[in-house]
C-alpha cells in the first residue's frame, strides 16, 4: 500500500505513547541487544528509532516511498543510523536471516486476504534464524465489528483539514476507512482535495494461530494491552509472539 498525503499526517497524530509501549513489549521478550532485528512495515520509523536508542541493532523494510523518507528524516533527528530496504512483505528473498522480526500498528492487516496473510508469515519465518522471535500485532475482529463501524475524526489546521469516515465491509472482520484531505496550495484560501481509501481485515484468533503453525512457528503466545492482559472478548488489539 502506498502512503500518499497521509504519510505525514498519519505521523503527526499518531499517540507517541504508543511507540513507547510498543518498546517495552518488544524489549520485555527481545532483552539480547545484539539480536539482529528487521522492523517490517516500519512506516515513519519511530519504533526503529527508539529501539536503535535503546541500544539495537534494526533496520527498517517498507513499500512507502513516504514512509521511508519520513523514517530517514526522523532517524537523522534522533542523530541514529537507520537503514532502510524498501520492498513489499509478501517477498523477502533478498534479505539477510534475522534474530527478530516486528511488525507493529496493524499493518498486517493491510494484506487483502488470508493467502497473502500466509505468504507473509512463511516469508518471516524463512527470514528467521532458529529459535528467532516474530513479534507483531493486529486489530480484533472486535474492533472491527463494534469499534469500528461509523467511526469519525476530523482534523483541522491552517495548512489543511482531515476528514475520516470509517465503514464495514461486506468481508468478514473487515473495514474500509475514507479519508479525505483538504490541503493548501500556494494560493491564499485555496485547497486541493484529496482522497484515499485504506481497506483493513482481520480473522478469528485460531486463524492467526493455525496460519502461524502451518508456516512452521512452533511456539505462538497471545495477548492484549502491549502483553500485560489476557485475551477477552472486548479486546481491540492482539499481540503475538511467535518463536521459530
Amino acid at each position: 500500500m502506498i502512503y500518499q498525503t497521509f504519510a505525514k499526517l498519519y505521523d503527526d497524530l499518531m499517540d507517541p505513547a504508543m511507540y513507547d509501549q510498543w518498546l517495552d513489549f518488544v524489549s520485555e521478550r527481545q532483552p539480547d541487544k545484539n539480536a539482529n532485528w528487521l522492523d517490517l512495515a516500519c512506516g515513519s520509523g519511530r519504533l526503529a528509532v527508539k529501539l536503535i536508542q535503546d541500544g539495537y541493532q534494526v533496520s527498517g523494510f517498507d513499500l512507502s516511498d513516504e514512509m521511508l523518507a519520513l523514517a530517514d528524516e526522523h532517524a537523522h533527528e534522533a542523530d541514529v543510523e537507520l537503514p532502510f530496504v524498501q520492498g513489499d512483505m509478501l517477498n523477502l528473498s533478498e534479505l539477510d536471516q534475522y534474530d527478530v522480526v516486528s511488525c507493529f500498528a496493524d499493518s498486517l492487516c493491510y494484506l487483502p486476504d488470508e493467502s497473502s496473510l500466509k505468504q507473509c508469515f512463511g516469508q518471516v519465518f524463512e527470514h528467521l534464524n532458529d529459535k528467532g522471535k516474530f513479534l507483531f500485532d493486529v486489530i480484533s475482529p472486535y474492533q472491527t465489528d463494534e469499534v469500528y463501524p461509523g467511526y469519525m475524526y476530523n482534523y483541522v489546521d491552517d495548512q489543511q483539514a482531515f476528514l475520516w469516515t470509517t465503514y464495514q465491509t461486506e468481508e468478514p472482520h473487515s473495514v474500509e476507512h475514507d479519508l479525505t484531505f483538504f490541503v493548501k496550495n500556494s494560493k491564499e484560501n485555496q485547497y486541493t482535495k484529496i482522497n484515499e481509501l485504506h481497506h483493513e481485515r482481520t480473522y478469528d484468533l485460531d486463524t492467526y494461530i493455525d496460519l502461524l503453525k502451518s508456516v512452521g512457528f512452533q511456539t505462538v503466545s497471545c495477548s492484549s494491552n502491549f502483553g500485560k492482559s489476557k485475551i477477552d472478548e472486548k479486546s481491540t488489539r492482539w499481540f503475538f509472539e511467535c518463536v521459530k
